[in-house]
């Protein structure tokens, strides 16, 4: 019989075991979005665990992921991935952008580059990082990097689903970008997966209370000029 970690992997032991989903929603609440306040979009919410008893394995190297620079924005706004992995940062727009972090996670800076091309970085340890463009002060995204191959990302709707996970003790951990280190802190939670059905967590209700955002600087640390200019633009016959 051959067993495979993602089918039946315990901290403890590998054995023929089964595995099963952890599901939930989210709800935030006290926000001044208006795309949540409006459109109850409760997308982009990082929900992983953590086993109580030890390290989590590592997925094996050599996963992408990709964000897309497009219409001046990164697409998706919030990702998540597994340590080890590389992201990849297409350029579809008609003009040039410079991708960078300067914050917490991994330093990086990919300079400018034209449209068409892509450029990647390898994310060697966990944390958030925040990602912007040193062009346009609007673009922004979070990646967060996880320790764990248990995690998801929450759809608009709220809901989530963690699948795969081996039978044990686990803590829940969540990230918001705008709720604080104190409420996101309060709602880590023990999380028992005893059997191969579903675990149904109850509603997760974020409180966007306390969250100031602030501007960002660009990569040099200064702020941005007040008129953004997108040269030097992109022309395909030079």
């Amino acid at each position: 019989m051959t067993w495979h970690w993602r089918i039946c992997f315990s901290l403890l032991w590998l054995a023929p075991a089964w595995c099963a989903s952890v599901k939930g929603a989210v709800v935030l609440t006290d926000s001044r979005d208006p795309g949540v306040r409006r459109n109850k979009n409760f997308s982009g919410v990082v929900v992983w665990l953590e086993p109580a008893s030890g390290d989590a394995p590592r997925s094996a190297p050599g996963h992408h992921f990709t964000m897309v620079q497009k219409d001046k924005h990164f697409m998706p706004h919030v990702l998540a991935i597994p340590v080890g992995a590389a992201v990849d940062f297409p350029n579809k727009d008609p003009i040039f952008h410079n991708v960078f972090s300067n914050y917490d996670g991994q330093i990086f800076d990919l300079s400018l580059y034209r449209p068409e091309t892509s450029k990647d970085v390898v994310f060697k340890r966990p944390g958030i990082v925040r990602v912007f463009c040193n062009i346009h002060p609007t673009m922004s995204a979070v990646i967060a990097v996880l320790d764990t191959p248990w995690f998801a990302v929450t759809k608009a709707s709220g809901a989530f689903e963690i699948r795969d996970v081996p039978p044990g003790n686990y803590k829940l951990h969540i990230f918001h970008e705008r709720a604080t280190d104190e409420t996101l802190n309060a709602l880590a939670q023990a999380v028992s997966v005893e059997s191969a059905a579903p675990r149904v967590l109850p509603a997760i209700r974020i409180s966007e209370t306390g969250y100031i955002p602030a501007p960002h600087k660009n990569k040099w640390d200064k702020d941005y000029p007040p008129a953004i200019d997108d040269q030097p633009a992109y022309r395909p016959n030079e």
